[in-house]
């Protein structure tokens, strides 16, 4: 990349190119090493292999969210700045990127500050449910209006993923083992069946049979390895097989053939970054190794491009480099 990122996000367009944009860097010139935030965004173009950069952000930031709209726009909301390499602010500020034009413009703020998922839903509206430690904001962006409005009541407690079933209805998991719905229609959050463990920097993947699969993270003294399932028809959670390596801040990506490919992540607390990857098979319930990465890394962001590969983008290695490297699986 042009860029070295860490806790940014990617979005394919619909052009096939990839949107990378934000996150943070280390500045290599610090007497101290500080961390920063970036607003620099560039797109990788599948076709040459290649990363350009494009328009900046407005705000420089991280751990935000990014949702591609169906106008082909991305929305860009939320997350945090450390300006002076130190201190950290929360932000409300949101933002759109036009591919059309390769430039962000503000839009409507959100009402609450920091982090949380982001859910586009079928009607085009976009969820954004709080990832504080109390988890209770939530709300909904208005492509048309563009503006966020406060919709229904999160009570799942520092919300980690948000994912849109096949019911139209998001599954939202938190820091705890507690887990809910919300429903578009009625605006409203129901407690559905908890986890078996309670989890945190884990991942969550709708499977083709609209099942679930949540996999790994920490339950703030270990990593863990297990993995459930969610059955929205029964709302219930139910172990699968197990990953192979006990990890966080990985990625989870689900391929054509249905497989979910697990990469890297942190894999011991004295080992921060693996290069380790592996599959897991829904008709099997197991996961199994595969190929490694060239570079272990976490906290990088993973994208299906559109032949298949999965494009895997920078991240934090074991050295505490925040890295500019790039990676296919194929």
């Amino acid at each position: 990349m042009t860029v070295a990122r860490f806790q940014h996000t990617a979005t394919l367009l619909p052009n096939g190119k990839v949107l990378i944009a934000g996150g943070q860097f280390t500045d290599p010139m610090g007497e101290m090493a500080l961390i920063y935030d970036t607003g620099a965004a560039e797109l990788y173009d599948p076709t040459a292999g290649t990363f350009t950069a494009t328009g900046g952000m407005n705000a420089a930031r991280f751990g935000h969210s990014a949702t591609l709209l169906p106008s082909g726009k991305v929305l860009i909301a939320g997350g945090a700045d450390r300006k002076d390499g130190l201190s950290m602010q929360g932000l409300a500020s949101a933002e759109l990127y036009d591919p059309a034009t390769g430039t962000f413009t503000t839009t409507g703020g959100m009402n609450t500050v920091g982090y949380g998922p982001a859910t586009l839903l079928p009607s085009g509206k976009v969820l954004i449910v709080g990832g504080d430690a109390s988890g209770t904001s939530a709300e909904l962006f208005d492509p048309a209006a563009g503006t966020f409005t406060a919709t229904g009541t999160a009570t799942t407690s520092g919300a980690q993923t948000a994912t849109l079933l096949l019911s139209g209805k998001v599954l939202v998991t938190g820091v705890d083992a507690g887990a809910e719905l919300y429903d578009p229609a009625a605006g409203t959050f129901t407690a559905t069946g908890s986890m078996a463990v309670a989890r945190s920097a884990h991942t969550a993947t709708l499977l083709p049979s609209g099942k679930v699969l949540v996999a790994g993270g920490s339950d703030g003294r270990n990593l863990l390895a297990s993995a459930e399932l969610y059955d929205p028809a029964a709302g219930l959670f139910t172990s699968t097989g197990s990953l192979t390596t006990a990890r966080e801040l990985h990625t989870a990506t689900l391929l054509p053939n249905g497989k979910v490919l697990v990469v890297g992540g942190t894999e011991s607390w004295g080992t921060p970054a693996a290069a380790n990857a592996e599959l897991y098979d829904p008709a099997a319930g197991t996961f199994t190794a595969t190929a490694n990465m060239n570079v272990a890394r976490f906290g990088q962001t993973a994208t299906l491009l559109p032949g298949g590969a999965v494009l895997v983008v920078g991240g934090e290695d074991s050295g505490d480099d925040i890295l500019a490297s790039a990676e296919l699986y194929q």
